[in-house]
């Protein structure tokens, strides 16, 4: 007696890399996300002047991509692959969300080592909805998720070990 409006799904997953100001950086970026991905990466600009860093608006300073649907699911088992299926409680939010890192991308399966990029990691969000999520974008009428609907950790924890075999804190 399964409510399908209780069903979790992927949302999205979004990797994104910070260069800061460093330019070199920022091309190897995303010349590692499109090996990783097929896809090119947007590139991530400043919006406020900061001066102690160096930064002023419109400066780029990283690059993030967003898959969702099949290509999405198909690269998150490589990236938790990559973290041998084990993830943190701490990686997990209050609303339904997981964020992690990779510290070396040789570690994902597939991608080979390229000389040009050299040794560098990326962060990996994902974002998990359930079915009429739509109401908080829709254009007309935009609401908020009521809190029963919302996702929990412990419901992200779980759709995580049941859908991608995930192993969540220091279980064996």
């Amino acid at each position: 007696m399964n409510n399908p409006m209780k069903t979790i799904r992927v949302e999205k997953i979004t990797l994104n890399i910070g260069a800061g100001k460093n330019q070199e950086r920022l091309d190897k970026g995303i010349k590692l996300i499109k090996n990783i991905t097929g896809v090119a990466p947007v590139k991530t600009f400043t919006n406020k002047r900061i001066p102690t860093w160096g930064l002023r608006p419109g400066l780029p300073i990283g690059c993030k991509l967003t898959l969702r649907k099949k290509k999405a699911i198909e690269l998150l088992t490589r990236l938790l692959q990559a973290k041998e299926n084990r993830l943190s409680p701490d990686q997990f939010d209050n609303e339904g969300n997981v964020a992690f890192g990779i510290p070396e991308y040789i570690d994902i399966p597939g991608v080979e080592y390229d000389p040009s990029i050299g040794i560098t990691g990326l962060e990996v969000c994902l974002t998990l909805e359930r079915p009429g999520f739509r109401i908080k974008k829709r254009s007309s009428k935009k609401r908020s998720i009521p809190r029963p609907h919302r996702i929990g950790r412990e419901e992200a924890i779980e759709f995580m070990k049941k859908a991608f075999n995930v192993k969540v804190g220091e279980e064996e």
